[in-house]
């Protein structure tokens, strides 16, 4: 990139790297797609300001330079690395909560700010910011918006995406909006187009966040969770919709295929799960004390003519132990082959509920048709699962099969009426899809693209604008 003078200029030199062994950090996330072909950016911009911003971005605008936001870097779909080089401009040091309003149920902050540690401040306070990625201790709520991520209470909370107030975005030319009202600090307005909902999930193509205003919520006083283990598959999916039918609306209803089980069991010996289930469900309830226990027992009775065992608890020890099964899960996937590595390809499809069973049934499927490891787990109350295909890397003939394992994994939840991510992101590796998914939608969306960033320089070639 020849402009790196200038935008040292204009940034200043502590602010741009482009240090080759630095640039390398920058060339990946936790996707396979990225791991395979290490996406360099020609230089780093670490701005220690807002302000910093919107010179550089109008410098690049002007000069036809690709821009690529970056957070921590824990995407799984190539969503923050520089395909085309370019800038990446990193906003984790960005991490200031600006102020807590808890009397008003909002919070602001910057985009930098870590998941974890926001709600570890609220927490004293009573209060949680709800959406609750697996990899809450490193993602920024700055890519939590770019992605509209969410998590295991998804289906009782709702995802980032029904949290986020207003926003403070720069575009493409430099120019900075803030989004849900200039001095507004309500948690509803009905003035004008909605334009803080559509920034997020944009995956950075569309502007950069430099504030976010958030809606946040009182604590459950209590928690309980009620754990069934299921003979067949199927009969895991048939439990999600009885207790549906049945009126109650769980927190977080989690699944653990028998390789989840597995590898949960082999990374902590101490977890006891059944090791002849083909599925554990996990049924987590939260609410006033006398609720809660309600809840969790008739989970239970309904559950109870379709597994082969269930128990339930509302004791916090108990509850805790129980649900580090489902904690570990992800860290622990590698674990069902030795020398072998889990990788992120085809992770995070979701399907409508009724199709759930189905769904499961497909991974398995399509593992033995490629003779591929997948540990399968994930957010069952809304129907997203993540597959973790477990592979060697160093094998290039198993390399090609997980690619067609993830290719299938996608087109069939496409094909069960899904979509092919559920909280994830489209980024590069899901791109291909958004024609079939979106059909002339797609169209519309790159008219909203082209006319806030008319010369393509947000985040280029991701979502398959």
């Amino acid at each position: 990139m020849s402009h790196i003078d200038e935008l040292v200029k204009i940034a200043g030199k502590d602010s741009i790297c482009t240090e080759q062994a630095e640039l390398m950090c920058y060339a990946y996330d936790s996707s396979l797609d990225s791991q395979l072909n290490k996406y360099m950016p020609d230089a780093v911009f670490t701005p220690r300001s807002a302000e910093a911003i919107p010179p550089v971005l109008k410098y690049c605008n002007e000069h036809k330079i690709p821009v690529v936001p970056r957070g921590a870097g824990t995407g799984q779909c190539g969503g923050s690395v520089a395909s085309g080089g370019g800038l990446v401009i990193d906003v984790s040091a960005l991490n200031r909560v600006i102020e807590v309003d808890t009397d008003n149920l909002q919070v602001i902050i910057e985009p930098g700010v870590v998941h974890a540690d926001l709600n570890q401040q609220l927490a004293p306070l009573g209060f949680s910011f709800p959406p609750d990625p697996g990899s809450t201790k490193m993602a920024t709520i700055g890519g939590m918006i770019s992605y509209n991520a969410s998590g295991m209470r998804a289906m009782k909370y709702g995802t980032t995406r029904e949290y986020v107030l207003g926003l403070e975005v720069v575009l493409a030319d430099g120019r900075i909006i803030t989004t849900g009202g200039m001095n507004c600090h309500s948690l509803k307005t009905a003035s004008g187009y909605e334009l803080t909902k559509l920034f997020v999930g944009s995956e950075g193509t569309l502007g950069i966040i430099t504030k976010a205003r958030l809606k946040i919520m009182p604590l459950p006083e209590k928690k309980g969770i009620a754990v069934a283990a299921f003979k067949e598959l199927g009969d895991a999916g048939k439990a999600v919709v009885e207790v549906f039918r049945n009126k109650i609306v769980p927190s977080a209803i989690e699944i653990l295929d028998k390789s989840a089980i597995k590898a949960a069991t082999m990374y902590k010996p101490s977890i006891k799960l059944p090791d002849n289930a083909a599925a554990v469900l996990f049924f987590e309830v939260d609410g006033p004390p006398p609720g809660v226990a309600y809840q969790a027992q008739k989970v239970a009775e309904v559950c109870k003519p379709i597994a082969m065992e269930v128990n339930w608890t509302d004791d916090p020890a108990q509850v805790k132990s129980l649900w580090e099964a489902r904690s570990v899960v992800g860290a622990a996937s590698g674990r069902v082959r030795p020398g072998a590595t889990r990788v992120y390809i085809g992770e995070d499809i979701c399907v409508p509920i009724t199709n759930v069973g189905a769904a499961l049934e497909g991974i398995q499927a399509i593992g033995k048709k490629y003779n591929t490891i997948i540990v399968t787990y994930g957010h069952v109350a809304d129907g997203n699962f993540h597959s973790a295909p477990v592979i060697d890397l160093e094998s290039q003939e198993e390399i090609e099969r997980v690619k067609k394992v993830g290719d299938e994994i996608h087109e069939m939840a496409l094909k069960l009426n899904g979509t092919v991510t559920g909280e994830h992101g489209v980024g590069i590796v899901r791109a291909k899809y958004m024609e079939r998914e979106h059909g002339p939608a797609l169209d519309v969306m790159r008219t909203i693209k082209h006319a806030l960033d008319p010369n393509n320089i947000l985040n280029p070639g991701k979502m398959g604008l």
